[in-house]
């Protein structure tokens, strides 16, 4: 099976992704400048979430190129990323509407750790598939940014009931992680 219906696919739901977490910031009600400080955090939220949609859409990208078919796992395991991705606008909204309160920080970064081991499932799939000698096995290697990063969201979702700031401050430093495209994938394609 070929892996193009899978790309085109998640393609199209992580734009979706994107145009919804965009649909549910609103103007705010004054013309002055003063106005924008209540929609602040529901900016800084859509801004973080933004990043970390284009993080996963290019890895995402990087890791299919390196794809050469797909089988019933792979579809299930990316089906399986996808839910989580799709769940990051509904906490985006909800943290930035409660003004990164604990709670709704908490449970956004419960999403995206789950979005993470989803990634790392999907990854592990297409080396099962490909063979341990295959250019993604080699690519992924040993995959210590992947494991470092579900360390951190460890870390940084109980830490949203002591310092809300503390959680960001994580969620950001494993933002700029990824920020620049995997660079086992530019080295191997």
């Amino acid at each position: 099976m070929t892996k193009n219906r899978m790309e085109a696919f998640s393609d199209g739901v992580i734009a979706i992704i994107i145009t919804i977490m965009v649909l549910q910031m609103y103007a705010p009600a004054g013309a002055a400048l003063k106005s924008l400080l209540p929609v602040l955090p529901v900016f800084m939220s859509y801004v973080l979430s933004y990043v970390f949609i284009g993080i996963y859409w290019n890895n995402h990208h990087h890791l299919l190129q390196a794809t050469r078919k797909v089988n019933g796992a792979v579809l299930w395991a990316n089906l399986h990323l996808l839910f989580w991705l799709t769940l990051i606008p509904f906490t985006t909204h909800w943290m930035g509407q409660n003004h990164l309160a604990p709670v709704p920080v908490a449970l956004y970064g419960g999403v995206l750790l789950m979005a993470a081991i989803a990634y790392y499932i999907l990854a592990h799939a297409l080396i099962r598939l490909h063979g341990d000698a295959s250019p993604i096995a080699m690519a992924i290697g040993k995959d210590g940014k992947g494991i470092l990063s579900v360390v951190i969201y460890l870390a940084a979702i109980p830490l949203s009931f002591v310092n809300i700031w503390i959680a960001l401050a994580l969620y950001i430093a494993v933002a700029m992680m990824w920020l620049v495209p995997d660079k086992r994938f530019e080295k191997e394609f």
